[in-house]
């Protein structure tokens, strides 16, 4: 029986592990980490992430051939192929700050794997990682072989939170890449069958190691570009009175281009976008090209403007201050169907109203209080690291509560800003709300859910990203 063991039970880890375990019911499964708390949930009836279906693939397997555990090393030493899906966040201080990726846990994960191996290993990348991470870690391992072969492969994610289970069970294409050698070609096929047992052979694609690792960075790239190529559309359609929806449509009809990724919004967010792009202009800076790493640069610059843009938008529609005013957030995860809070624009949006003494109450159906002041408490890239290496308890940030109802949030209130695309924020009765707010009532729509012109009909001024703007807000300054 073939053994894998997944070192990280994180979201990606836990959801693909599952569906492995579901897809080949010949080959035993151990999902690996040393939080202990994070282990527990996995094992108990309540997930620590929420993903729709995730919960009735793990009850499928769980105690069959799908395992979750603390003892790191015993799984790990058992081992045929062991992925390794660990934290990969962005440097805060030292070479590269603010860009390179930490491979600290990453290194420790290598060492630890040659410390306890006493079998030949397959070590699959998982977690996103900058080109020649593969590099790094096989000196690590043949250093420390003690006669052990080893073989690095690189099979990067490319879920989306949301529909990751989805994703899993019908990929767009899985990508493997390893040595151009006999072992590393054996290797390579090793993990081809696992996938096979599923996935047609024709969206198995396999490559040299470099190339599957950059293919990770640039399809993030490449989507996150989309988003700030529409975004910066949608700024100048609110200067000249077009609408975005109606331009990105026209746009996307055109079949090279499509219509994927093209709602404008107040800002793309995720756990990959903004680290895979500065992870990308630094292995460019790197490597000799300030031209490229510039380009790349601008993506997430676009993608900052347009969250400043969207609470410049707010202070200066509501008489320029929005101090001691309440104002509802509806909305934090980074987009609908996940609890996922990591980089979400209502971090940036919340604290710029924040900034100017504003009393928010926000309203999520998956993400809990506790998980919402640690975020506006945190330092830029501190949530990319393991739970207990986080600082602890930080201070709440006393002008924020949060509420259970939407109705709650929005009582008393001066504005409301929609930051997710929740479905159930577009059938919300909106009467209701304006009729419990104080007047003028003013909506933000910061995801283009929301029909304005009902909303204007009920009394509403209304901001929507990219469209005509009411009359009301032309004889506003767009830019503080």
């Amino acid at each position: 029986m073939v053994k894998i063991c997944c070192i990280g039970a994180g979201y990606v880890g836990g959801p693909t592990m599952a569906v492995i375990a579901l897809k080949c019911p010949d080959i035993e499964v151990v999902v690996v980490d040393i939080s202990k708390p994070r282990i527990e949930a996995w094992n108990s009836d309540t997930l620590p992430i929420y993903e729709p279906g995730l919960d009735d693939v793990v009850k499928q397997c769980r105690g069959r051939n799908l395992f979750f555990s603390t003892d790191v090393e015993k799984h790990v030493a058992e081992a045929d192929i062991i992925f390794v899906s660990v934290n990969t966040p962005t440097k805060t201080r030292g070479l590269g700050a603010g860009k390179a990726a930490d491979l600290t846990y990453w290194e420790s994960a290598a060492r630890m794997i040659a410390d306890v191996s006493k079998s030949d290993k397959i070590v699959v990348e998982k977690s996103t990682v900058p080109v020649k991470t593969a590099e790094a870690i096989e000196k690590i391992l043949t250093h420390n072989s003690k006669g052990i072969n080893y073989q690095i492969l690189s099979n990067p994610e490319f879920l989306a939170e949301g529909t990751a289970i989805e994703d899993l069970f019908k990929p767009d294409r899985v990508l493997i890449g390893g040595r151009e050698t006999p072992e590393g070609r054996k290797a390579v096929q090793a993990l081809k069958d696992v996938y096979a047992h599923w996935v047609p052979e024709d969206r198995i694609l396999t490559t040299n190691l470099w190339s599957a690792e950059l293919s990770k960075l640039a399809a993030n790239a490449f989507l996150a570009q989309r988003i700030s190529s529409v975004n910066a559309i949608s700024a100048l359609c609110e200067a000249t009175g077009a609408n975005v929806t109606e331009v990105a449509y026209a746009v996307g009809k055109d079949t090279r281009i499509g219509p994927k990724f093209l709602n404008a919004s107040v800002g793309f967010g995720g756990s990959c976008f903004q680290k895979d792009i500065l992870n990308l202009v630094y292995i460019c800076e790197c490597n000799g090209l300030p031209e490229v790493a510039n380009y790349w640069k601008q993506v997430i610059k676009i993608n900052d403007y347009q969250k400043s843009r969207f609470v410049n938008r707010v202070v200066s529609s509501m008489f320029n201050t929005v101090a001691g005013k309440k104002i509802a957030v509806l909305g934090f995860a980074f987009k609908k169907d996940t609890g996922d809070t990591r980089e979400t624009p209502a971090i940036d949006v919340c604290k710029g109203l924040l900034g100017d003494k504003a009393q928010i109450s926000i309203y999520d159906p998956q993400v809990t209080e506790d998980q919402i002041q640690r975020d506006l408490a945190m330092n830029k890239f501190d949530w990319d690291h393991p739970m207990h290496l986080q600082p602890t308890s930080p201070t709440a940030v006393k002008q924020v509560s949060c509420v259970w109802d939407a109705y709650e949030a929005t009582k008393g209130a001066h504005g409301l800003c929609i930051l997710t695309e929740w479905d159930e924020f577009k059938t919300l009765d909106y009467q209701k709300i304006f009729d419990n707010m104080q007047k003028p009532a003013f909506v933000f729509d910061g995801r283009n859910i929301v029909d304005a012109e009902k909303l204007r009909e009920i009394g509403f001024i209304v901001y929507s990203i990219g469209k005509p703007l009411d009359a009301w807000l032309k004889d506003m300054p767009a830019v503080a």
